[in-house]
């Protein structure tokens, strides 16, 4: 078996079984991978601090036949100065989402994870609005959508857009309306 090191950020995670998790985690050197995390839901795995939604952590993981398997994590950064304001949180769950549902499977974009880092970093300091937008402009930019004229001059957020391109709506999007109203 194969075993290797990666950085990443936990985009979703989905329960699997009675004690595993299935995460989603856009790393800096392989883009999006889904891995599998055993036995991370029981109380005495030490994993289960690591994993959670929006925590940075280098995974240590081994080649599995359908899907990789985490054997060892160490947390890099919890985001703990804006874990416990909600508007905040739903900010975040956004911006993963749109790393989520924009980028494919296994293609690294190392700049789409700095941004990711960096936005998730910044949360706890600047303005969420601004946060957003920028965001939304760096990774269409970064992915090659681009922003098309009559959206350049667009004060507000890029959601419509981006729903236009993935085709599907963004379920983190009733936090956008929070935001707009402020």
């Amino acid at each position: 078996m194969k075993s290797y090191k990666t950085e990443g950020i936990v985009l979703k995670r989905i329960n699997y079984g009675e004690a595993d998790r299935i995460l989603t985690v856009y790393t800096k050197h392989y883009g999006k991978i889904r891995v599998m995390a055993k036995g991370v839901r029981k109380l005495t795995s030490r994993k289960a601090g690591s994993l959670e939604v929006f925590n940075q952590a280098v995974l240590f993981l081994v080649k599995g036949k359908n899907m990789d398997l985490i054997t060892e994590t160490q947390t890099v950064n919890l985001f703990s100065s804006w874990r416990k304001d909600l508007l905040k949180v739903g900010v975040a769950y956004y911006l993963c989402e749109l790393v989520d549902k924009l980028t494919p499977e296994e293609q690294p974009h190392p700049a789409i994870f700095n941004y990711l880092r960096d936005s998730l970093a910044e949360i706890g300091k600047g303005s969420l609005a601004e946060i957003i937008k920028t965001f939304e402009r760096n990774i269409l930019e970064e992915l090659g959508f681009g922003i098309p004229e009559e959206w350049q001059k667009e004060k507000g957020s890029l959601k419509p857009y981006i729903e236009s391109i993935i085709e599907k709506k963004i379920n983190s999007a009733e936090i956008l309306k929070r935001i707009n109203e402020k």
